[in-house]
């Protein structure tokens, strides 16, 4: 019974800690709230009424302070970057930097205290729930690494090494775990991130990129066509009245 009890909660922990992210302790949510980072892991399920479509939304966040950095933000299924809805500035720094919606979300999580680091990767998607419309959100380990090592101050001096380097992990055996090759560059990204003091950027998330012939939206104008479109007829028209004001009065087209 025992046995039985103890794999249950086991599997709610990882169920837990799966859609909400890393479970810190009240001391280290105080150190972060003291050094001044919001770190904002939550993966919401929000309904597009235009769309009629249900979707993720998530935020990227975080930044670091010497002593500690947390951050948290999303890439796709294969590791690479997602483009932003929408970038945030604002004020404060080591707060929120960009929000995401896509139907699936892969999450990178990171906290560094000194050099010690923790790095949880989660797979979210939606899925059906019974007779319901509304679906569930279905979370999942992808990789979870406890008190890994990297013996550089990135914050600090070692600084040029960023975004080249990651912690090493390990199993309690001593074995070292490997990352899975697709996000490996991702959590070379984020271990840059909880070494950003004062972070004012995103540093996985991005913009989107539209081919200047093409546009997002099939009904939708863009607007440096327009532009040009506007700025050719006004060239047009002005090298129309420079030739007329040249061409001899009796050859003019009369005026109304």
């Amino acid at each position: 019974m025992e046995s039985q009890l103890t794999t249950h909660d086991r599997r709610m922990e990882t169920e837990i800690l799966a859609r909400q992210g890393l479970r810190l302790p009240p001391i280290t949510l105080k150190c972060l709230r003291t050094a001044g980072i919001y770190c904002q892991p939550s993966v919401s399920i929000e309904h597009q009424h235009l769309a009629k479509k249900y979707v993720l939304r998530g935020v990227e966040s975080g930044g670091a302070v010497a002593e500690v950095g947390a951050y948290a933000s999303f890439v796709d299924e294969q590791g690479n970057g997602l483009p932003w809805l929408q970038r945030v500035d604002s004020i404060g720094v080591n707060g929120v930097h960009a929000i995401i919606v896509a139907p699936v979300l892969i999450r990178v999580q990171m906290l560094r205290i000194e050099r010690t680091y923790d790095l949880l990767i989660t797979r979210h998607e939606l899925a059906k729930s019974g007779d319901s419309q509304r679906p569930r959100l279905e979370s999942a380990i992808v990789f979870y690494g406890r008190r890994g090592s990297l013996e550089m101050e990135l914050w600090g001096q070692d600084g040029a090494f960023r975004g080249t380097v990651c912690p090493v992990f390990y199993t309690r055996a001593g074995e070292r775990v490997v990352l899975p090759n697709d996000f490996q560059d991702a959590a070379t990204r984020i271990t840059s991130a909880v070494c950003c003091l004062g972070c004012r950027h995103c540093h996985l998330l991005g913009p989107r990129l539209i081919a200047p012939d093409r546009t997002e939206d099939s009904n939708a104008l863009d607007v440096t066509d327009e532009q040009s479109a506007s700025v050719d007829a006004t060239a047009s028209g002005a090298a129309s009245r420079v030739l007329d004001e040249r061409r001899p009065y009796s050859t003019r087209p009369a005026q109304h």
